[in-house]
């Protein structure tokens, strides 16, 4: 077996951080304990001297601008959650150490991704998004890599706040207890319980513990101790939990400030945002609709009710930037009834297929993608019912074969109509999903155009038609009390412009050709 461990020392702070306004992103920043120390301190603030286990009143005499919150395991929690729905896309296998470590078991994930250096590589790329910095290592014993991403020899770019940091890589039990002997006893659980105890009979290493007699050991610490050196070392077997996906993506982020404007609102949307790509990648899909619920605060003692947007993409996407751009698009044209203290965003619309392809050369299927990116945008900065579809109806007469409807998703498009029983109805998904034939025009005018005739040619403009095909003969309508008798022929004008012109065949109109102009080819 292989472990890989994800270890984020810094957890706790990167979620609150990701919270705060634009304004305050290089301010001095520091979590506080329920006892008023510090836990954890960003880097403008540790420049200012604030360091871990400082009391509060010491944090703020050393830095006037601080801004000092509570640490909250639900909000740490969450940011973890996400972690958890990155690595599952590369190993069903992945287990939550403590609230600051992820472990994955990827021996049987190696040759699908090509090696360990390439999963590293993915992996890296899948977890950047949401933010965190990252201590890796590998080792083949579950409480062996934590231990490694959580204790190593300090490496170059160590101060980075945000930074893939690969640690010690032990590949058989020998390199990893090699690699454990120099770590300090305060890793293990016991060792910091009994850390004075220890620390005054001069051990401080595992190594100092492993060399000890294990039966006093035992009786003066007792065997917990032991046992996670055990289990660390492969000795002793470490059984772990697995964790699953749920079915339905939903996160929650309180914001810091209150959020009065939708560029604040789309800050804090943009950390939901990467989760949802996350949890939709471990499931090996694409999101094709999600939905953003804001939260406001109370006014005049009274609760205000929540905002929702929900938005539907025509294409389903992977892509955070793409979905941030759609989101930005709908949000500007909210007015928020209050200021926003929470945003929610669940999904469970997922889309399984293949993802589309990169291309060295743009090909037909390439420029369908960017003219669906441009549907997708005008429809969240119009709205649905001001981007409109033509829908083809069962009718042979062509201002009646088509219809408009607002524009909707995926999930709307591919949804067959119901069946109907009037000539008007729209047909069935056979029907639909078809395009129009080649000898009509796409669009069509609003009402027939008179044409003018002169020895049965028709005249556009004060020039005469030249009849390239046809005629196409439709007899239709004589049930609804609209009957249509009509010749159609596709002309050529004198710009070499295509048309669509008609003639009717009605008894009435003998010895009198009346020609129409139905509509233009593109």
């Amino acid at each position: 077996m292989l472990w890989l461990a994800l270890h984020l020392p810094l957890l706790s702070l990167e979620a609150f951080c990701a919270t705060l306004p634009a304004a305050d992103a290089n301010r001095p920043v520091v979590l506080l304990l329920a006892d008023h120390r510090v836990h954890s301190a960003n880097p403008a603030a540790a420049a200012c001297g604030i360091r871990p286990g400082m009391k509060r009143a010491t944090a703020l005499a050393l830095a006037g601008d601080l801004l000092p919150a509570e640490a909250q395991p639900a909000r740490d929690a969450a940011a973890l959650r996400a972690v958890v729905h990155a690595a599952l896309a590369f190993t069903p296998s992945v287990t939550v150490h403590d609230a600051q470590t992820v472990l994955l078991e990827v021996q049987a994930s190696l040759r699908l991704f090509g090696g360990l250096a390439a999963l590293h590589r993915r992996l890296a790329a899948a977890v950047a998004p949401l933010g965190h910095r990252v201590q890796v290592a590998a080792a083949p014993t579950a409480l062996g890599a934590a231990l490694l991403a959580q204790w190593f020899p300090r490496l170059p770019g160590d101060s980075d706040p945000v930074a893939w940091v690969t640690g010690p890589h032990a590949t058989d039990a020998a390199a990893l207890q090699r690699l454990l002997d120099d770590a300090p006893l305060a890793l293990l659980g016991p060792g910091r319980e009994h850390g004075p105890a220890l620390q005054g009979m001069g051990l401080q290493r595992l190594s100092d513990l492993r060399l000890l007699p294990r039966d006093g050991l035992a009786r003066r610490f007792g065997a917990a101790l032991l046992d996670e050196l055990d289990r660390a070392l492969g000795r002793q077997a470490d059984v772990r939990r697995w964790l699953h996906l749920p079915a339905r993506f939903d996160s929650r982020l309180e914001l810091f400030a209150r959020a009065e404007n939708s560029e604040q609102v789309l800050h804090g949307a943009s950390v939901l945002l990467a989760r949802l790509v996350a949890w939709a990648q471990a499931r090996q899909a694409r999101v094709g609709a999600f939905t953003l619920r804001m939260r406001h605060e109370r006014q005049r003692q009274a609760a205000v009710p929540a905002t929702e947007l929900a938005l539907a993409l025509a294409e389903p996407s992977l892509d955070a930037t793409h979905l941030q751009l759609l989101l930005r698009e709908r949000l500007a044209h909210v007015v928020l009834a209050a200021p926003t203290l929470e945003l929610q965003l669940q999904c469970s619309h997922l889309v399984a297929s293949a993802a589309p392809n990169g291309e060295l050369f743009p090909s037909a299927a390439s420029e369908a993608v960017g003219l669906t990116r441009l549907f997708e945008r005008l429809r969240a900065r119009l709205g649905d019912d001001q981007v409109q579809r033509l829908v083809a109806v069962a009718d042979h007469r062509p201002e009646r074969a088509s219809r408009t409807v607002p524009a909707q998703g995926m999930e709307a498009r591919r949804a067959a109509p119901s069946a109907a029983t009037s000539s008007s109805a729209v047909s069935s998904t056979a029907t639909q999903g078809d395009a129009l034939p080649l000898r009509r025009p796409a669009w069509l005018l609003p009402e027939p155009l008179p044409l003018a005739e002169r020895d049965t040619v028709p005249w556009l403009e004060g020039r005469p038609l030249r009849l390239l095909s046809g005629p196409e003969r439709i007899e239709t309508g004589w049930w609804d009390g609209e009957p249509a008798a009509r010749d159609y022929f596709i002309a050529q004008a004198e710009d070499a412009s295509l048309v669509w012109v008609w003639r009717g065949r009605l008894p009435e109109s003998a010895g009198v050709v009346h020609w129409y102009l139905q509509g233009r080819f593109a």
